[in-house]
């Protein structure tokens, strides 16, 4: 399977520095997450928002990356999926892996944490995300991780995100980590630290 992908340049027409990658949720799709462009700000980013492979079971045009209603069917082909994926973009893109943010929303947040953390990325971003792994040291050196996540989420709970950063920082993932008073949503603020975190972390490279 290929993904199918949205790609958003630069205004200005200038040559992209980085490449953002952001992964939707469960039972969205590719067109999800481009309303954050506006509120991150990062004139010279090219982004990139892929397609699950899958249609989700019960919304119509849909999409998501497995199965959580059937345990999780397709998880290990998606993730290969989009570990392959990720690894040709600087082919396609001629920007180095070193200059690529992976980052997602819920089931895609979990996404970013599970393949974005086991290759040279400049950074891993997660947004009411979870682990769907145990991490181990052995995948040192590790990209700068952002996580955040809303104290009222009912769909993913606060805890897994909690629980995520601990288990990140026990393996030496170094975790910038905040929570909102917000349910399972995005709000502004959150990208104003997005934001700063991916300039901080693509200029560190």
């Amino acid at each position: 399977m290929t993904l199918d992908v949205i790609s958003i340049s630069p205004e200005n027409e200038q040559k992209p520095e980085f490449v953002f990658v952001l992964l939707h949720g469960w039972g969205a799709n590719y067109h999800d997450l481009t309303a954050l462009i506006p509120m991150l700000n990062l004139p010279s980013c090219l982004y990139l928002f892929p397609n699950a492979p899958y249609a989700h079971y019960q919304v119509e045009g849909g999409r998501a990356w497995y199965a959580l209603e059937d345990n999780n069917e397709g998880i290990e082909a998606s993730l290969d999926q989009f570990y392959q994926w990720l690894l040709s973009l600087e082919d396609s893109t001629e920007i180095p892996l070193s200059k690529t943010i992976v980052g997602g929303f819920s089931q895609g947040g979990a996404m970013s944490l599970d393949v974005g953390l086991q290759l040279p990325v400049a950074a891993v971003v997660s947004l009411s995300g979870y682990l769907h792994f145990q991490p181990t040291a052995d995948r040192n050196p590790f990209p700068p991780t952002f996580i955040s996540h809303g104290k009222r989420d009912s769909v993913v709970p606060i805890n897994t995100a909690r629980e995520a950063k601990r288990k990140l920082e026990a393996v030496r993932v170094s975790v910038e980590y905040q929570e909102f008073d917000i349910a399972h949503e995005i709000i502004p603020a959150q990208m104003h630290l997005v934001r700063d975190f991916v300039l901080k972390s693509v200029h560190f490279q």
